[in-house]
């Protein structure tokens, strides 16, 4: 399968696993990436995201994991590493020590917090993206940082030669649409709620959450649109529809839920980090049940 974005189509947005001390846990990492990308389908990784709780961890270890991950499986499937903060010039150190680390790419959130204005938002980017080799893929996700990247902010940094793909959280189909048609930067959900809808307009994939628990259920949809198989696309994504409401909208950080379902799955995952708090027994149970539904389903159709 000949993938259609610059990173592949079926990305992970990898959590981080942790001791039971909750220290940086690198042989489980190695062991979770190996498993999403050999018996997964992945065809890259995205570490240090909010998924992989960047928030509460050190730069150091933000750089032990993207060496570690790569080790792992740099040489079957793309390694990104989220860079984004608050801070440019801690934006641009953390993007130059990912590249060292050897990320084939990075991915860039807006700003957040200080909601800084379009003009402020596109240099922000730039000075990113001028610092480093490798490419970049822009994070749009104004309901966690404030601010959107604005369709005419995107149309200008699809200009940049290194600003290459665009993670989209912003539910605004009509606008990704339009930057999807105007430029050649490859648009990934998400929110995979949306993944074949913006993969049917022009998407070049997704970097998913759910992807660490389901990573075949996810791809399933992109591979039966590839192949035809509109209605069977269709099909697998509201399959998928029960564990992805779970894991993304019960309430609770997707990171907090793909925990307690790795966990119960005996695949390395770890607690989260305060201000996190770990999933309840009824969450993870009905996780579980949700997972088990979907991988059922799935193994009926082989």
């Amino acid at each position: 399968m000949t993938a259609s974005g610059p990173f592949g189509r079926a990305l992970c947005a990898m959590i981080t696993p942790f001791t039971s001390a909750g220290t940086l846990d690198l042989d489980g990492a190695q062991s979770l990436a190996d498993r999403l990308v050999s018996e997964g389908g992945c065809e890259g990784l995205v570490l240090n995201g909010t998924t992989g709780e960047s928030p509460t961890t050190t730069d150091a270890e933000k750089s032990a994991l993207v060496r570690a991950v790569y080790e792992a499986v740099g040489d079957r499937a793309s390694v990104l590493a989220g860079v984004g903060s608050a801070d440019t010039r801690h934006t641009v150190e953390l993007a130059r020590e990912a590249e060292r680390a050897g990320a084939d790419g990075l991915l860039v959130v807006t700003p957040y917090y200080s909601r800084p204005p379009q003009d402020a938002v596109e240099a922000h980017f730039r000075r990113v993206a001028d610092a480093v080799g490798i490419p970049l893929m822009l994070y749009d996700i104004p309901g966690r940082t404030g601010t959107r990247i604005e369709v005419g902010t995107m149309l200008r940094l699809a200009g940049h030669p290194r600003i290459t793909a665009v993670k989209d959280c912003a539910y605004d189909l009509l606008g990704s649409a339009t930057v999807i048609s105007r430029t050649d930067l490859a648009y990934y959900s998400g929110c995979e709620e949306l993944n074949l809808p913006l993969y049917a307009v022009g998407g070049a994939g997704y970097v998913s959450t759910v992807a660490n628990s389901a990573p075949r259920a996810m791809r399933a949809v992109l591979d039966a649109y590839d192949a035809g198989d509109t209605a069977g696309a269709a099909r697998a994504h509201r399959r998928a529809l029960p564990l992805i409401t779970l894991t993304m909208a019960s309430g609770l950080p997707g990171t907090v839920t793909t925990k307690g379902l790795l966990g119960a799955l005996g695949l390395p995952a770890g607690p989260v980090r305060e201000p996190l708090r770990p999933a309840d027994r009824a969450t993870v149970s009905g996780l579980l049940e949700a997972y088990e539904l979907l991988d059922q389903q799935g193994q009926s159709d082989m």
